[in-house]
């Protein structure tokens, strides 16, 4: 385990030697060395940030040996984006990739960018950067003008070193320039930046840097650190969450019950309770020991009522979006689908149980931990602790990925908690039943479409009607510790129907959308999965469109493509079905009574931003009721993609976690609570059932970069639905895609 070295213990003088306020005794970056030895660097994190977003100190720092430390506001989350965002700003500053170190994530070091969430690291953060990068070339041009007696316009650069065009050897190096100095340069973001047609660094699929150091086993995760003078700790819930609202009340706690474990001992806050020790053993030792006993509730609905229970509920509701006389349409129009669909609840499911790091002492706070915005997570300990918030430092360690809303705030606030009750250093890790139990899953969600075309065959009418509960904004912690009352996060429209997949990638003239929002405290903790709840509206939606081209007699692709909505819903449609080489006819049409059958479907889907398509080819044992999903590919036009290479990974990734939510994942609860609490009750896909994936990206460079972190999953769920369709002639109308379920809608008539 490495240890962190405890930089509050440390004489000023000393302490900048350390490395400025930068955590030291193990690499922030893996096994690439962090630039910053320089007098710039060192006064970084002398106070709490965010560092002024409109000085290019800020962003950037050039060092003596030319080269430079790039500040991003963006957790590295397996996305790539401590990769993609230094290519970037190497492009703008002319300099080669290997010369841009970046850094954890620090608030006191680094901006803020915002979360890393939608996908917005590179879409959000790369015109940030680009920005920054543009306005520091500009500067060291102008110090290499005056330094070289020649204007601006006669220097040209290359890895950082500045020279006069037509004569030789008169030149100076960034690192000559500045290296150990500041900028002092505030930016108005008029500096000119490249075009998209001189770009050298930028939409090349550079190898990520931080892959070598993960694939040797070599790389620092949170896991792997450690405080001096720590305790060992974990946390001691029911196994298994109750409703949100209910929380967990205790009753009686009987600290005897671990008394033969030495040194431990049992740490309790209103109805958080938690158990240190010196060791980590006799902290997991202590967890699973120690008796509690806690209120009974019996609030939930339990898995197998949840949808009649969501559909009977009382609802808040509202118009997501209407056009033109749906009502009209549809009584008018040739040919009408419908179709109603169940989702269930799906967990994050960090292959890591989430672990923090925490040092709280009388008035100041320093908490380690990986999380998707180091600035909220500080905010939200700010209450916890009861302490302002430019005393609690919050710093960035990757842990293992789980694109979304998961514990990790959860395990930072208990960490800090304990600590601020010992008044010790404590290293918290989870439990697999407190990561599976008390996760905060992607939300249920039952969902109804209706659509309608003309004999031609133009869509002419549609309609949605979706019901789930918001996100859980209260993290257990705080609610057990503090009796913070729950609440829901700001309405986002994360949140509501989604215009863009529930019909918005056709062009459909009367139509009408609505959300049926109901009371998230009745429900298990809710909060943001990969592509929220786009999986439950395409799987729902995009069968609904299939089955209206299967009415009609018409190929699925062929279909789609003449009710497109726009040249880049046509782009990735046509890259799915070109890289699958689809071949015309209508959708199961090859109908078999052979025992094993395959099926190919084709879809289209996205998050809140850039365009995805997908083609599934599907493998059914009608006597088993096993589901194989063989091949998917998968498109994305997000834009202009700063690196190719980080894109196909991303739909790699996405497609394979969307065939495991389809066929595996479902969190399972009676009225009690929680019962999916390990990888038996609550199955991934495991290597021998992952399909091949085919990546297509839709270059566009003269489009604004859009994301690509989800964009392909809706589309992927959509494309399985309708592949299941055309090897059996029958629907699926919930997922996952269990053998029992299969085997229910095999039988129906």
């Amino acid at each position: 385990m490495t240890k962190v070295t405890d930089t509050r213990s440390l004489p000023r003088r000393d302490f900048l030697k350390a490395g400025g306020a930068l955590v030291v005794g193990f690499s922030l970056m893996g096994s690439r060395a962090l630039a910053g030895s320089s007098k710039s660097a060192m006064k970084r994190g002398a106070k709490a940030g965010p560092p002024d977003p409109k000085q290019i100190d800020t962003w950037l720092a050039v060092h003596g040996d030319n080269t430079a430390t790039l500040y991003i506001g963006f957790a590295e989350l397996g996305q790539g984006c401590t990769t993609s965002l230094p290519q970037v700003a190497a492009e703008e500053l002319d300099l080669d990739l290997g010369q841009i170190t970046t850094v954890q994530l620090d608030t006191n070091v680094t901006p803020n960018q915002g979360g890393t969430y939608s996908s917005a690291s590179t879409a959000r953060g790369g015109p940030q950067i680009r920005t920054a990068a543009a306005e520091a070339r500009q500067a060291l041009l102008g110090m290499a003008a005056k330094k070289l007696g020649a204007p601006v316009g006669q220097l040209t650069v290359a890895a950082g070193v500045v020279s006069v065009v037509g004569q030789s050897g008169k030149s100076v190096s960034y690192g000559d320039l500045i290296g150990g100095k500041r900028f002092d340069v505030a930016f108005t973001g008029k500096a000119p930046v490249k075009s998209p047609a001189d770009y050298k660094v930028v939409g090349k699929p550079l190898p990520r840097t931080d892959i070598p150091d993960k694939v040797r086993g070599t790389f620092t995760y949170i896991q792997h650190l450690a405080l001096p003078g720590m305790l060992h700790a974990r946390i001691v819930r029911p196994r298994g969450q109750r409703a949100y609202a209910a929380g967990a009340k205790v009753k009686s706690v009987d600290s005897s019950s671990i008394k033969d474990i030495p040194g431990a001992a049992v740490v309790r806050k209103g109805d958080f309770i938690g158990v240190v020790a010196e060791s980590e053993w006799d902290a997991i030792r202590a967890a699973k020991q120690l008796k509690v006993d806690w209120e009974d509730d019996h609030s939930l609905p339990g898995d197998d009522k949840l949808y009649e229970h969501m559909r009977a509920d009382k609802t808040t509701d509202h118009v997501v979006k209407k056009a033109g006389d749906a009502v009209k349409a549809f009584k008018d129009a040739a040919h009408t689908a419908s179709i109603s669909c169940n989702a269930p609840y799906q967990s994050h499911g960090s292959f890591a149980p989430n672990c923090a790091l925490a040092d709280v002492r009388g008035d100041s706070a320093v908490v380690i931990c990986s999380t998707q915005d180091i600035y909220r997570l500080r905010m939200g300990l700010a209450p916890v602790l009861d302490l302002p918030v430019d005393k609690i430092r919050v710093q960035y360690t990757e842990a293992s990925g789980t694109y979304g809303h998961s514990c990790h705030d959860d395990a930072a606030q208990a960490a800090a908690i304990l600590s601020q009750l010992t008044g010790r250093p404590i290293r918290l890790q989870f439990m697999r039943w407190d990561e599976h139990g008390w996760d905060l899953y992607g939300p249920a969600h039952v969902g109804d479409a209706r659509v309608a075309a003309d004999a031609a065959g133009k869509i002419v009418a549609y309609e949605y009607h979706g019901w789930s509960h918001h996100w859980s904004l209260i993290e257990t912690s705080d609610q057990l510790a503090n009796g913070t009352k729950v609440a829901e996060w700001p309405f986002g429209i994360s949140q509501d129907v989604n215009p863009l997949v529930c019909g918005g990638q056709y062009a459909i003239p009367n139509l009408n959308l609505v959300n049926h929002r109901l009371p998230g405290g009745d429900y298990l903790r809710g909060a943001w999965l990969r592509s929220p709840l786009d999986l439950s509206f395409a799987f729902t939606s995009e069968q609904a469109i299939d089955d209206l081209a299967y009415q009609l007699g018409h190929d699925p692709f062929e279909f789609r493509k003449r009710n497109i909505a726009n040249e880049r819903w046509l782009g990735v449609l046509e890259g799915a079905a070109k890289a699958a080489k689809w071949t015309p006819r209508p959708a199961a049409s090859k109908l078999s009574d052979e025992t094993v059958v395959r099926g190919r479907g084709i879809g289209l889907g996205t998050h809140l931003a850039s365009w995805g398509g997908a083609v599934a080819e599907i493998e059914v044992n009608k006597k088993t009721g096993k589901v194989r999903v063989l091949h998917l590919y998968g498109a994305i036009d997000s834009g202009l993609v700063v690196n190719p290479g980080n894109v196909e990974a991303q739909i790699m990734g996405q497609l394979v976690q969307t065939s495991s939510r389809m066929l595996f994942e479902e969190v399972t609860f009676n009225e009690t609570g929680v019962t999916s609490l390990d990888w038996n009750s609550y199955p991934v896909m495991r290597f021998e059932d992952c399909p091949d994936v085919t990546p297509v990206v839709v270059q566009r460079l003269n489009e604004p970069y859009s994301g690509a972190g989800e964009e392909t999953m809706a589309a992927g769920a959509a494309a399985i639905a309708n592949a299941f369709f055309d090897a059996t002639g029958k629907r699926m109308k919930i997922f996952p895609f269990t053998p029992e379920r299969v085997l229910a809608a095999l039988s129906e008539d």
